[in-house]
């Protein structure tokens, strides 16, 4: 094992799982093997923690998975690292300057059942995410006006739409006078006209939640890989002394200078972690 490596942080929408959002044989070869060498693995993802832990669960040990875009890190077993949570004043100013987006928006609060997501209604959504909807069908309450749902602190809110509408959406947070306050990331999928928009506490991000963990472990910025797709990974791959960007990523991403690997329909995970392992010094280039 190539010792300047010692943590490898993984997005998984786009990155660990394939186009059938599935773990490939080979990707789960390579990670198991990493862990085998010494090399700690952590999940960095957009995803709840909830909805994260089963692909966690999927990879046969116990590891740390960083969830809603940097806002929980927390164990497969359920130990808690950090959180960083949106404070109650800033999610109601939130819900009030975004009101003509109310029908795209969807809230998360850290606990479990029903009410750990809240939307107002579920038209306009299900034509966007219904896959999202349906999966999550268990946690999702409907409560109208969605601040009557704000009876504590939220992880993050975000909004989901057409690529178009969600520029607009963009712009009106930019228009915002708390912009101080909150985070906004971005995760886009052209081929869906989807995209994402997530609002978070102010200096939450993926890249600041690993560095937080790497801080704590011991590890310094040059021993960490982290390998995703999208403008969300963007915090991380640029605090990782070793970044990685996966073949199905969209071109302006792929001219940060960060080594591109291949498609994730064709394991590119597995592609970066060997060549870690065989301390190879050549780029993996898709």
């Amino acid at each position: 094992m190539t010792p300047s490596v010692r943590l490898i942080a993984i997005d998984i929408d786009g990155t660990l799982l394939d186009s059938k959002a599935q773990i490939s044989p080979a990707n789960l070869d390579a990670l198991r093997r990493a862990r085998e060498s010494g090399v700690e693995i952590i999940l960095v993802t957009g995803r709840r923690h909830r909805f994260a832990l089963p692909i966690a669960e999927s990879l046969g040990f116990d590891l740390c998975i960083i969830s809603s875009n940097g806002a929980v890190t927390r164990s497969t077993s359920g130990e808690a690292f950090h959180r960083d949570l949106m404070p109650q004043g800033t999610a109601s100013k939130l819900c009030g300057h975004m009101r003509e987006f109310r029908d795209h928006m969807v809230v998360t609060f850290d606990r479990e059942g029903p009410g750990a997501i809240i939307c107002e209604n579920h038209e306009h959504l299900y034509g966007v995410i219904q896959r999202w909807m349906e999966k999550n069908a268990p946690y999702i309450e409907y409560v109208s006006p969605i601040e009557k749902a704000l009876t504590e602190d939220p992880i993050h809110a975000m909004f989901c739409g057409p690529v178009d509408l969600m520029q607009r959406a963009q712009q009106r947070l930019l228009d915002c006078d708390f912009a101080n306050e909150i985070t906004v990331l971005r995760t886009q999928y052209d081929h869906r006209d989807l995209t994402i928009v997530d609002i978070l506490n102010a200096g939450c991000s993926k890249g600041h939640a690993l560095e937080r963990w790497a801080t704590w472990r011991g590890i310094d910025r040059s021993q960490v890989m982290a390998i995703g797709d999208n403008y969300n990974d963007i915090e991380m791959l640029t605090f990782a002394g070793h970044p990685v960007i996966m073949g199905n990523a969209s071109d302006d991403l792929k001219q940060n200078g960060w080594t591109i690997t291949l498609h994730n329909d064709e394991s590119g995970v597995a592609a970066a972690i060997e060549h870690v392992l065989d301390a190879n010094p050549a780029k993996v280039i898709a």
